[in-house]
C-alpha cells in the first residue's frame, strides 16, 4: 500500500504519464505483495518453485495469446463489427493460451489431476500424447 501511494503521488502529477501512474503505481504494488507472499511460502513450508515453471513459461503463453489475439482482432475487424470482432478475439486468446500452457507443459500431470475434471483432461492429453 505503501509503494502505491507513494508511486502515485510521485508519478501522477508527470505531465507525459498523468493518470497512467496510477496504473504503473497498481502494478509495483502487487509486484512488491506478490514477491512478499512467495517470500514467506518459501520460508514457511519449503515451497519450491522453479522460475521457469511459474515466470518464463506462462509468460511465453502470454505473448503468444496476445500476439494471435491482437492478429486475430485486426483480421476481423476488416470483416465483422468491432464489438464481435473483440469477443470473438477473447475466445480465440482463451483457446490459444490454453493451448499455449499445455503444449509449454507448465502443469504436471498431478497438478492437472487436481483440476476440476482433471483426470478427464489427463486421459485427453495422453491420447493426443502431450504428457
Amino acid at each position: 500500500m505503501i509503494v502505491k501511494l507513494i508511486l502515485n503521488l510521485i508519478l501522477v502529477p508527470i505531465p507525459d504519464i498523468g493518470v497512467n501512474g496510477a496504473a504503473w503505481a497498481s502494478v509495483a504494488c502487487h509486484l512488491v505483495a506478490f514477491t512478499i507472499a512467495i517470500t514467506s511460502l518459501r520460508k514457511t513450508i519449503k515451497l519450491d518453485l522453479t522460475f521457469s515453471k511459474f515466470v518464463i513459461k506462462p509468460v511465453i503463453a502470454v505473448a503468444i495469446m496476445g500476439i494471435c489475439s491482437y492478429f486475430s482482432y485486426l483480421t476481423l475487424l476488416g470483416i465483422i463489427a468491432q464489438k464481435l470482432a473483440t469477443i470473438i478475439a477473447i475466445i480465440i486468446a482463451v483457446i490459444i493460451y490454453a493451448l499455449a500452457i499445455i503444449a509449454l507443459k507448465v502443469f504436471s500431470e498431478e497438478e492437472i489431476q487436481m483440476m476440476p475434471g482433471g483426470s478427464k483432461i489427463d486421459k485427453v492429453l495422453k491420447k493426443l500424447k502431450v504428457y
